[in-house]
């Protein structure tokens, strides 16, 4: 996995209510540079929405992408919003958020507003306000979207000051291990994770799981769809497995337990940072690892799941780079680690810059 994990020990308070706030919610389409792949599904764009919060001094924003298997579109998201905009407006808290609107991409965004807004009321970063410092740029992974093989190798090759990489699988077996051969042969120094995308039956598992350990790969993660997490029952893996579409929530972590071992954490899945904070402390205590995730999105989607980043085993947070054009300011990708400016979201106006 990347690197060793901060203690996640940190207990979130939720804010008090805010005073009144005027809220408006936009829709944006963020074009893709190139068609992306994955099990199931070609994407070439991806809408989402921005959440801005107002208390008529300071500005707060959050981008939501939302969860494309869940039927959470740009106007889905919207619109639940806009249900929920009296009690945002009166000044709603955290902890009220959470208890008024469901997980999912429209909660997210709300959340990440109310922690941009919070973080330049009182002056301090987001990551002051949870307990984090110092703050560490992320070693995160850059995904190769599921092409032909020799194609995936050329991608790998071109990404070769990148040390991790992860390779989006479709559940074909057979092209699937050629892949991952592929990409090992062109990057034979690389820590090389596997997304299933749900994409395999049980009798796929052991074939693949030996192939995949003969190329060293470091994370299998989702390879059997929801709701057949059983399909893992008695299978030998000596490849950590991340559970992505197994865990949307906070309550669904002890389910876990015994068929997993690294919980990744999605904030537009589990609905906000402030979820997301409790989720990684909850699987710490259950003894697994812990990974943080992103949909597709803007560099302005990525800033809140950086600070969750901070205490996480493995980081995929490479969302924006698949964009044709990015927000400005934009989160800073160097040699395969991720920055997220202080400009861009959770750090008041008048903050300094950092080392």
């Amino acid at each position: 996995m990347l690197g060793a994990a901060r203690a996640a020990d940190t207990i979130v308070a939720a804010a008090s209510p805010m005073p009144p706030l005027s809220l408006d919610v936009a829709i944006e389409r963020l074009g893709f540079a190139a068609p992306f792949r994955i099990s199931g599904y070609v994407f070439d764009h991806q809408d989402v929405i921005v959440v801005t919060l107002s208390d008529g001094e300071h500005v707060g924003r959050g981008e939501a992408s939302g969860v494309y298997y869940r039927g959470e579109t740009a106007d889905v998201m919207a619109a639940q919003v806009e249900a929920t905009r009296a009690l945002i407006e009166q000044g709603v808290s955290r902890a009220m958020l959470r208890a008024a609107m469901s997980a999912g991409g429209a909660r997210n965004a709300v959340d990440a507003a109310i922690w941009d807004l919070e973080a330049k009321r009182a002056g301090r970063s987001v990551y002051e306000l949870v307990g984090i410092a110092p703050l560490a740029a992320l070693a995160t992974t850059f995904t190769l979207g599921a092409d032909h093989p020799a194609a995936m190798a050329a991608r790998a090759a071109a990404f070769a000051d990148v040390p991790h990489l992860k390779v989006k699988l479709t559940g074909e077996l057979d092209v699937d291990i050629d892949r991952v051969r592929a990409i090992r042969a062109a990057r034979p120094d690389a820590w090389l994770g596997v997304d299933g995308n749900q994409g395999f039956a049980r009798k796929d598992l052991k074939p693949l799981i030996a192939a995949l350990v003969e190329e060293r790969v470091s994370l299998l993660e989702q390879p059997v769809q929801r709701g057949r997490e059983a399909d893992l029952d008695g299978v030998k893996c000596p490849i950590p497995i991340a559970a992505d579409e197994s865990v949307l929530t906070l309550e669904e972590i002890p389910g876990l337990v015994g068929r997993f071992d690294v919980v990744n954490i999605k904030l537009d899945k589990c609905g906000g940072l402030t979820e997301g904070l409790e989720m990684a402390k909850q699987a710490r205590l259950l003894g697994l690892g812990v990974m943080v995730g992103c949909m597709v999105g803007s560099s302005l989607g990525m800033a809140p799941a950086c600070v969750l980043g901070q205490l996480c085993d493995v980081v995929d947070l490479d969302g924006p780079i698949f964009l044709a054009e990015d927000r400005v300011p934009s989160m800073e990708y160097v040699r395969g680690r991720a920055r997220c400016p202080d400009d861009l979201w959770g750090f008041p106006a008048t903050s300094g810059a950092r080392g």
